[in-house]
Parts: C-alpha cells; structure tokens; sequence
C-alpha cells in the first residue's frame, strides 16, 4: 500500500507551537479524561509541542504515554515540554500515523488531537491506530470544524480567511470540515461501538481575544498556510497583510466573539482478526 501524503496546512512556526502550547487534557480532551485509568497504556498522535501529552501523563501515574508526530521539530519542542514540567512516564519519538512503529493491541488507549483533519487518507490512520489499541481499549479523536466556526462582529477580511483556509487545506490533501465527518470515518475504518459528542472553544475574554488574534494575525503572514496560499496561487503578500491587519481589527473590537466546534468520537477497538 501506498502511504498518503499530505502537506500540513499550518506547519510548526513558532506562532503555530505557541498556539498549540495553550491546550491542555482539560480544555481540549475532556471528553476522554472519564475513561482513562491510572494503569493505562497510551500512544498519543501527532503531539505538537506535548502539552495534552504530559498532560495525561500526569493522570496515568501507574501507566506510560508514547507520543509520536511526524515533525522532528514538534517531537524536540515536547521532549523539551515534559523535561521542564518533570513528568515521568512519556516517551517521544518521530513517527508516521499511517505505519506506526508499535506491535499489535500495545496499547488501552490511542489519543489523536487535531490530527485527521490534515490527513489525506483519515480511515487509513483510523486502522491503524486501532490496530494497535488491545480489544476493548478506546481510540480517542477529536478534530475542529472550520466552516462551522463563527464570530461577531462580522469582518470581510475574516470571511476571507477563512475561504482561503479551506482552500489551503484542501489543495494540500486534509479536510478542514473533519469534525462532522468523524463518525463517519470511524465506521468506515471499521469500529462498530462508536460514541460521539461535541464542545466548543470560545474566545472572548479580552486575555483570550488578544492570544486568538495575534497567533493568526502571525500565521496568515509568516508559516506554511501563509508559503502555501503563496504557492498555490491562492493569495498574494499584500492580500495576506490585509488579512492579518483584519484580523487585528476584528479583535479590537469590544463585542468580539469567536467559537470553535470541536466533535469528539471515543470508538472501542474490536478483537483483531
């Protein structure tokens, strides 16, 4: 089989690690924290800088966490991340979500954060990680849906960013609509106990809004959304300083709002055959 490739629509500047450095267990995998117990087993996808990851390290005080990402970078800024906090128990290493380097059923639960989204081929890694869950355990996924994200005041420029999004994240082979599509994937990969559910990320406290703003201000202009819609032919330098500048503006204003819905799916792996 041909592995899918795929290009990584915000890439890991150092705006993008930033980004990712505010999620924890709490605020971006509630959701599963219920199921886990102290004794498990976990492999943690596409770990970015290791926040969630040591994260539930902590809570898996009898247990251990493998975290891999196929970035060489993120996998340096995580090891860095849990060397600072001190927490025992995770280990990080390059890896590829499509072929991951773990023996069958190793692991009580699999964890993929944002991940499928910017897959070219998310069933694909569906099985895969399910390969390597045991019989019984639990893979975990929870992915954003940009064209259900929303805000006010309304903003052009921000209507505009996120037309250009989509078409980035498509032309480089994910799906930026995965959240409403995630239950669907997992049937499709095979998992017949599939629960789901939903929450949102909503940014409008004025600390908030400034992190929100800011971040992708940066990231229109200086990462690989920005090279990629440059590239593509999609954009242009000055079109994505207007965007930036919008967003800026957007954010000033003292009604600003802006909601992320994030869908969540804990499917129970089968016994293998």
């Amino acid at each position: 089989m041909t592995t899918p490739r795929e290009t990584y629509a915000h890439g890991h500047s150092d705006a993008v690690l930033r980004a990712h450095g505010r999620r924890t267990a709490e605020n971006s995998a509630g959701y599963l924290l219920p199921h886990l117990r102290p004794t498990d087993r976990l492999l943690d996808v596409g770990v970015g800088p290791g926040t969630i990851t040591v994260d539930l390290a902590r809570r898996l005080t009898e247990g251990w966490v493998d975290g891999v990402d196929n970035a060489p970078v993120a996998i340096e800024a995580a090891r860095s991340y849990a060397a600072a906090a001190g927490v025992p128990g995770v280990r990080f290493a390059v890896g590829d979500v499509y072929a991951l380097d773990f023996p069958d059923a190793g692991f009580d639960v699999v964890h993929a954060h944002q991940v499928l989204q910017h897959l070219a081929d998310p069933v694909a890694a569906l099985r895969e990680m399910r390969r390597v869950t045991r019989a019984g355990g639990l893979v975990a996924f929870r992915d954003a849906d940009y064209s259900a994200m929303t805000w006010y005041p309304e903003n052009r420029g921000l209507d505009r960013w996120l037309e250009l999004y989509l078409q980035v994240a498509r032309a480089g082979g994910g799906e930026p609509d995965a959240g409403r599509r995630l239950k669907s994937w997992a049937r499709a990969a095979g998992f017949v106990e599939i629960s789901c559910s939903a929450s949102v990320w909503c940014y409008a406290e004025p600390e908030d809004l400034v992190w929100w703003t800011e971040t992708w201000a940066e990231r229109v202009t200086a990462s690989s959304f920005a090279d990629q819609a440059l590239s593509q032919g999609l954009s242009s330098r000055a079109e994505l300083a207007e965007l930036a500048a919008a967003w800026r503006t957007w954010g000033e204003a003292e009604d600003a709002w802006f909601g992320v819905v994030n869908a969540e799916v804990l499917a129970k792996a089968s016994p293998h055959s």
